[in-house]
């Protein structure tokens, strides 16, 4: 008997400045599906926040074209959860239904919980987190102040507005500076993959990177450098009972971890498991736990830490909820040395993502006598 095939819709692209990363991500999550097994849809969201879809999308928008293709959009309606082709004259036809969607989307309108938040809408099923899970582990401000009130260890930091920024540059800086001695980081507090960041080590730094930070979100985070500092991942995956993978260690190719060394070079290297000792890799693992578990997170993430040289002293630092998957990305390359493949890591998360849609369509949504 032929097995039917699971039909998985791919989302990727989107309107952030980690468009390019998506699609990174996305080449590598299209090449480890098993054709065998699902019906794959491509659907390409333009710098600008168009769908497309259609034969080859990602090959399309690598090369920065949507010749070709078919514009599409899903309805946020339960009864009409289905990608339609949106004609030029306006007209809606069905192009294609998903059982699943995967959104390999990261940064704003895609990590964020705005897609979350259309694909609920759908009530459709979906890969990673939720609309407040994502929301939360997003925002780099409020994640901190949860993290704060789980009395987690987080590095000292401040958010500036970018009214502030604009308002009175000086006069923000002189509160960026009253944090902490230099060097500082600064970083928009919506988004991902180092874009947007820099570390400062003067005023004139400070200044340049406020306003550098401020061009991609209207809030602005400011934390102390974590002296001597290890940079530490662990990849979670898990709906209700999540698991922790083995650690890893980040070794930068430059100053910091930046885009730069992320994606661009290939010159920043890896060691998987991180040497560390037993006990703080194992109160890493638990701090990784309580922070996924707090913020209501789902199907992954990858939950990032400072550790200090000397003291093994731990900070958490961010949590990502839709992490890279590209063929050099951390979150896969742990679950690789904790047993699970690529393509097994991928079918697992497609699982966990049909498992929570049960979970929903068990919630009651009408008042009941």
């Amino acid at each position: 008997m032929t097995m039917k095939k699971i039909r998985a819709a791919i989302l990727f692209g989107g309107r952030s400045g980690e468009h390019d990363v998506s699609l990174m991500s996305a080449r590598s999550v299209l090449a480890a599906l098993d054709e065998e097994r699902y019906e794959i849809i491509q659907v390409g969201i333009s710098r600008e926040g168009e769908w497309f879809a259609g034969e080859n999308v990602l090959d399309a928008f690598e090369r920065d074209s949507v010749e070709g293709l078919k514009r599409v959009v899903l309805p946020g309606v339960p009864s009409r959860a289905a990608l339609y082709e949106w004609r030029d004259d306006n007209a809606l036809i069905k192009f294609a239904e998903a059982d699943v969607y995967l959104p390999v989307l990261h940064g704003t309108f895609g990590e964020d919980g705005a897609i979350q938040g259309l694909l609920e809408m759908a009530d459709a099923a979906y890969v990673g987190a939720g609309v407040t899970g994502s929301a939360v582990g997003m925002d780099k401000g409020v994640f901190k102040e949860i993290m704060r009130a789980l009395d987690i260890p987080i590095v000292d930091s401040i958010l500036l507005s970018r009214g502030e920024i604009e308002t009175d540059l000086a006069a923000a800086a002189k509160k960026a500076e009253a944090l902490s001695a230099y060097p500082l980081f600064v970083k928009p507090a919506n988004l991902g993959s180092s874009v947007g960041i820099s570390k400062c080590n003067s005023r004139a730094d400070l200044l340049e990177g406020l306003q550098f930070a401020a061009l991609y979100d209207r809030r602005v985070l400011v934390e102390r450098a974590v002296n001597d500092a290890r940079e530490i991942e662990i990849s979670i995956l898990g709906n209700e009972d999540p698991q922790a993978s083995v650690c890893g260690e980040i070794l930068p190719s430059r100053e910091f971890y930046s885009y730069e060394a992320k994606y661009v070079d290939g010159a920043s290297g890896l060691i998987i498991p991180a040497p560390l000792s037993a006990p703080t890799a194992q109160r890493i693992r638990e701090y990784a736990l309580l922070a996924y578990r707090a913020i209501d997170c789902a199907g992954m993430a990858r939950v990032d830490f400072f550790v200090e040289k000397e003291t093994e002293r731990i900070y958490l630092n961010e949590l990502n909820s839709i992490p890279g998957f590209t063929s050099i990305s951390m979150y896969p390359k742990l679950w690789q040395a904790s047993g699970l493949s690529y393509p097994q890591l991928i079918d697992r998360l497609i699982e966990l993502a049909l498992e929570r849609k049960a979970q929903r369509d068990r919630t009651e949504r009408r008042r009941t006598a």
